[in-house]
């Protein structure tokens, strides 16, 4: 027997939501999808009237529906946001260069500017090449890293003041799990702001801070949303997978854990006097860090003497603090 939508708007539902269990129909899924964005937005003031804003853009389902929905958000309800879609080229063969492609068709779709940077024109490597040289163990580490920096740049070469990403629920809360399971206090304090920022980087804002990822492919589905699906060829190996997988246990017991998990990590008070790295510049790039030489650079390093294996191995403990 079909459900009627539990808002009495005298449509069929067709989805019941995964993050509150209601049945809902399409037109009512999507109110409620965006709304919920907007509340975000607003009570967390998570920008200003003219701010130039640059959207992380990947050309997956995550970015995809943050570029969409910001761009009706902004329309709807006159934000006065300068918006740009900025993309980032690993250099990993069938992958980003299939996203990229999807990256312009929305470009072209929601009418937004975009700039797209390349590893090999940053550090003179691509991530193909970083893998024949490290391995695929260690390397989503330096893909990371290097990901982080390149959006910074690119950010500033746009005249942006802050970074759009498309962090979601179910990341968000992967990350306090990775972040407990590897002692490292400095980033459990602020992973779950929705507004993170360190002196002199640009803010990184994360708008679908509530959004849960089986919900965001069902929007991106019901709008007809084009993004590439597919996983990056390098990723099963990656550390973030183990806490994917435990949080994925957890949810089939009690579907309510990822929002638990996250205001948990909100709530966590430290002990005064704990010691966490000290923010610098970097002396060859001058990026932001808390070392002499930044991530990016340390392992830039590394790769250009021919050390990236040892190196990754023996500093990962430094790589991840800095």
């Amino acid at each position: 027997m079909p459900v009627s939508c539990t808002t009495n708007c005298g449509r069929k539902a067709i989805l019941r939501r995964p993050k509150t269990g209601t049945s809902l129909c399409k037109e009512c899924f999507f109110d409620a999808f965006e709304t919920e964005v907007h509340h975000t937005i607003t009570s967390g003031k998570l920008f200003f009237p003219g701010q130039v804003v640059a959207i992380g853009a990947s050309g997956g389902k995550d970015s995809t529906v943050l570029a969409y929905v910001m761009k009706f958000l902004n329309d709807k309800y006159d934000y006065k946001l300068n918006l740009m879609l900025l993309s980032i080229d690993e250099g990993i063969t069938g992958y980003r260069d299939d996203s990229l492609n999807t990256v312009k068709e929305n470009k072209n779709d929601y009418q937004l500017p975009l700039k797209i940077l390349s590893y090999q024109d940053l550090y003179g490597w691509t991530m193909d090449r970083v893998v024949e040289e490290v391995g695929k163990k260690n390397n989503c580490t330096f893909c990371g890293v290097f990901r982080r920096q390149a959006l910074e740049r690119g950010a500033v070469m746009m005249g942006a003041s802050c970074i759009a990403t498309g962090h979601n629920a179910d990341d968000i809360a992967e990350t306090v799990l990775m972040n407990i399971m590897r002692g490292d206090v400095a980033r459990l304090g602020r992973c779950c702001a929705a507004i993170t920022s360190s002196d002199g980087a640009l803010p990184r804002v994360k708008p679908l801070k509530f959004c849960y990822e089986k919900e965001i492919v069902m929007y991106a589905y019901f709008r007809k949303l084009k993004y590439f699906s597919t996983e990056c060829v390098y990723a099963p190996n990656a550390y973030r997978g183990h806490a994917r997988n435990f949080l994925k246990e957890l949810e089939r017991i009690r579907p309510s854990v990822i929002m638990d998990i996250i205001h948990s990590g909100e709530n966590l008070v430290f002990q005064t006097g704990i010691k966490t790295p000290q923010q610098g510049t970097c002396s060859s790039c001058g990026h932001v860090s808390s070392q002499e030489l930044c991530q990016a650079c340390t392992l830039l390093l590394s790769l250009n003497e021919g050390k990236a294996k040892q190196g990754v191995s023996k500093k990962s403990h430094k790589i991840r603090s800095t």
